[in-house]
């Protein structure tokens, strides 16, 4: 199998997503779990998944479609799945990221820990392109906090951004989504989402003290 290298990748490993001002300078998080992310990118690439950079960070796709993403936070390295929560998970690996219903999440700290799971992982990435090609869908369950238009909409457009988001803890998510809430004007509530979202990518919540 002849495994294509995207070079936007390369340049993620160096300076990283770049959505933040530690990109390219050594407080990147990327520096931290560079090696970890390369054993993965490398195992992926084995599969035979199209590799592309989409919202900043390696995404792997099929046909078109999003099947997972690999990328480098604060305490650790992870192989995230679009539709994780259709896997069989048999290996009981993944893991929920905050209150996101669809995404799963498998953490590494080791170089070792992902050699030790490489097969593993490749038998969830086959079973993930077999789920995107049966065309199943994710059934969502109704927020019970209404969320914005505004910040809907952020999500869609930004995807790593609805991710950073439901990282956080429930009362994080829920002090910011009655703070985007408050201006009656659209704008005014953009404005908001804008203004707190390197905070948010940083898993700050919005009374937390924040130190850049």
């Amino acid at each position: 199998m002849k495994i294509t290298l995207n070079p936007q990748v390369d340049k993620y490993l160096i300076d990283g997503c770049m959505r933040c001002k530690f990109g390219g300078t050594a407080q990147c998080k990327v520096n931290n779990w560079r090696e970890e992310l390369e054993i993965l990118r490398q195992i992926v690439l084995e599969t035979g998944l199209k590799e592309e950079i989409k919202w900043g960070v390696p995404v792997y796709t099929h046909n078109g479609k999003n099947v997972l993403s690999v990328a480098a936070l604060k305490d650790f390295a992870t192989i995230g799945f679009f539709k994780g929560v259709l896997l069989t998970d048999s290996h009981k690996i993944l893991q929920q990221q905050g209150n996101l219903q669809s995404d799963r999440i498998v953490r590494f700290t080791k170089t070792s820990d992902i050699k030790k799971l490489e097969d593993v992982l490749k038998s969830y990435i086959k079973e993930a392109v077999a789920i995107e090609e049966s065309g199943k869908k994710v059934e969502f369950k109704k927020n019970p906090e209404p969320i914005p238009d505004e910040l809907l909409q952020a999500f869609e457009d930004d995807p790593a951004f609805k991710k950073a988001f439901y990282t956080l803890t429930s009362g994080r998510q829920r002090g910011y989504i009655i703070h985007f809430s408050q201006p009656k004007q659209p704008q005014t509530r953009i404005g908001r989402i804008e203004k707190y979202k390197e905070q948010i990518f940083n898993g700050v919540g919005l009374h937390d003290k924040y130190s850049c």
